[in-house]
């Protein structure tokens, strides 16, 4: 058996860590050859691998980023059927049997299309976003949160010494998983999620009831976050890939509103790119090898056209047709919601 191994989308900490298991895991329990797709779908269209071995994938596990490189430029589907059917060549002219897909909601897509028009597919979710439909946990994503934590609790501290307040946008476009988690791990006294459209008056309330008390008011925002009747801050328009619009600067747009409505000084910070970058946490290195070992399981059954998922902390695989459309956006009746209101957090909501 030859098995192809490709990295789609945007890195993420744990990429590598999947790469070494499974390989390791096809080489010992299949007997099978593995090959790594250089740049993702760009380079099995183009027919750019390089041989995968014990020793080639030996020593990955605490790297970040991919060895193989990814894309999100290059989108086979955007080509229409000649796209895909070049992708599907390209597979048989390297001898492929299965393709391993590891990324994100276009990754899987992508992996769907190939899937229905013959060529088997397995994916495995990341993204530091968590926003895989039926995955509760895709790795990647505590390693993020990790990192926007320690720079909400940086922030504090210049907060409080200068009676300031302090915002600190994080990334997830639609869901707003990762402030969330970040935001109820350091203690932020605002939470602005995609999910739940905020009310500037509700903020700005919050900040001039902490400068009469504690002073200063950490506020972590999510890239996709809007005011109530409002949309949400785009960036830049890009053609060409899996995500036509970059989001980003609703933190800059925040500390406008909120310097009119308040005495305390208003400092954004964006986090970005920060976030995806480094070393995973042990947490996602294990994830990822687990993952990384279950889909190689799939390879060797022959169950193709699924993806490698956690549910209720089990193992577990779904078919790619279940995951290639939509995002998994935070629920109104999920209980860090409730948590958070009942510590006080506020969330945005008119009182």
């Amino acid at each position: 058996m030859r098995v192809g191994v490709l990295t789609g989308g945007g890195d993420g900490p744990g990429l590598n860590a999947v790469i070494r298991a499974v390989t390791k895991s096809l080489i010992r329990h299949c007997n099978a050859q593995v090959v790594g797709i250089e740049e993702g779908f760009a380079g099995l269209m183009d027919g750019r691998v390089r041989q995968l071995d014990w020793r080639a994938v030996s020593g990955l596990i605490h790297l970040g980023g991919t060895v193989l490189g990814t894309s999100n430029r290059r989108n086979p589907l955007l080509e229409g059927e000649e796209g895909a059917q070049r992708v599907i060549e390209s597979a048989r002219a390297l001898g492929l049997d299965a393709v391993v897909a590891v990324g994100g909601d276009g990754t899987m897509a992508i992996a769907q299309a190939l899937w229905q028009r013959g060529l088997a597919m397995v994916g495995v979710p990341k993204t530091i976003d968590n926003d895989i439909v039926g995955c509760e946990r895709s790795f990647g994503f505590d390693t993020a949160v990790a990192i926007a934590t320690e720079a909400l609790e940086r922030l504090q501290t210049t907060g409080q010494a200068h009676g300031r307040v302090m915002l600190l946008e994080t990334m997830g476009r639609d869901a707003g998983w990762i402030a969330l988690e970040s935001g109820i791990a350091a203690a932020a006294d605002v939470i602005l999620l995609p999910e739940i459209p905020y009310d500037i008056e509700a903020v700005a309330a919050v900040c001039r009831e902490r400068e009469s008390r504690q002073r200063f008011t950490v506020i972590s925002v999510a890239e996709g976050a809007r005011a109530r009747g409002g949309d949400v801050v785009v960036q830049e328009r890009i053609e060409g890939r899996d995500e036509p619009v970059r989001l980003g600067g609703v933190a800059h747009v925040l500390a406008a509103q909120l310097q009119s409505r308040i005495s305390s000084e208003v400092r954004a910070t964006v986090l970005g790119h920060v976030q995806r970058g480094g070393a995973p946490t042990a947490f996602d290195r294990v994830l990822a090898t687990r993952y990384g070992n279950e889909v190689a399981q799939l390879v060797c059954r022959g169950e193709f056209g699924r993806m490698v998922t956690l549910q209720g902390g089990e193992l577990t695989s779904v078919a790619l047709d279940a995951v290639a459309q939509g995002r998994r956006s935070i629920p109104p009746e999920h209980p860090l919601l409730d948590c958070a209101r009942q510590i006080g957090v506020s969330l945005g909501e008119p009182a």
